[in-house]
C-alpha cells in the first residue's frame, strides 16, 4: 500500500478537489488497493481533517461543502468495486435523515449525511419535503437507531415535533433517538419538542449520534 497515494487521497479531500479525488480513486483500483482501504485509510482521514479544522474555525461551510463533494466523487468510483468484492464497512448504527415537509433546503442535511456515513453510519437519506409519517415508516423498515430531521424555515419547524409524534405512534420511541437541526432550530426547541439532541453542523452531529447510541466519541 503506497503511503504517497494515501496522502494524495487525503489532500484531495482537504483541497475539495473532486476531480482529483475521483482520479485517485480510479488509480487506487488500478494499483490493486482494496476499495475499502482506499476509503478508510485514504479519503476518510481527509474529511476528518476538514471536520476538525471546521470545528476550530479554521475552515468554513463552503470548505466543508467542497470536501463533501470530493468525498462523494471518490466513493462513487469505489463503491461499485467494493460491492463487487463483497467488502462492507463496519456499520456502527443506522440513520434515517431528511428535510421536513414544506422545506426544500438540503445543503446542511447533505453535509450531516455525508459526515455520518464517513463515520461508519448506514445513512438512509429521504431527501427534502419529507412527510412526518415517512420518517417513521423508513425508520421501522430499516431498523434505524437514529432519525435526523432538518428544518431551515421557522414555518416548518413544527414538522420536527410531528416526526417525533409519528415515531411514538409507531411504537419506536424512545428506542429510536431523534436529532434535529437547521438554521432556526435551537437546543431549547429540541428540548421543548422532546428530541434527544440538537446539532448545528456535521461534525457535532457525528459526536452527538455516537453518544446517543452509546459509542464513545
Amino acid at each position: 500500500m503506497s503511503q504517497e497515494l494515501l496522502d494524495l487521497m487525503r489532500k484531495s479531500i482537504v483541497d475539495g478537489d473532486a476531480d482529483a479525488s475521483a482520479a485517485l480513486a480510479a488509480q487506487s483500483l488500478a494499483t490493486g488497493l482494496a476499495p475499502l482501504d482506499a476509503i478508510e485509510k485514504g479519503f476518510v482521514p481527509g474529511l476528518e481533517q476538514v471536520g476538525d479544522s471546521f470545528s476550530c474555525g479554521d475552515l468554513y461551510l463552503p470548505d466543508m461543502m467542497l470536501a463533501a463533494r470530493a468525498m462523494k466523487a471518490a466513493v462513487d468510483v469505489l463503491e461499485p468495486a467494493m460491492k463487487a468484492s463483497g467488502a462492507q464497512r463496519q456499520v456502527v448504527g443506522r440513520v434515517v435523515i431528511g428535510t421536513i415537509q414544506g422545506d426544500i433546503h438540503e445543503i446542511g442535511k447533505n453535509l450531516v449525511a455525508m459526515m455520518l456515513s464517513t463515520a461508519g453510519f448506514e445513512v438512509h437519506d429521504l431527501g427534502v419535503d419529507v412527510a412526518p409519517e415517512r420518517f417513521a415508516e423508513k425508520a421501522k423498515e430499516v431498523g434505524a437507531d437514529l432519525v435526523g430531521v432538518s428544518a431551515l424555515l421557522t414555518t416548518t419547524m413544527t414538522g420536527q415535533r410531528a416526526v417525533i409524534d409519528q415515531l411514538a405512534a409507531a411504537g419506536l420511541r424512545p428506542g429510536v433517538k431523534v436529532i434535529v437541526g437547521g438554521a432556526p432550530v435551537t437546543h431549547g426547541w429540541a428540548e421543548e419538542i422532546g428530541a434527544d439532541g440538537y446539532s448545528e453542523d456535521g461534525v457535532s452531529a457525528v459526536a452527538l449520534a455516537r453518544r446517543l447510541i452509546g459509542i464513545e466519541s
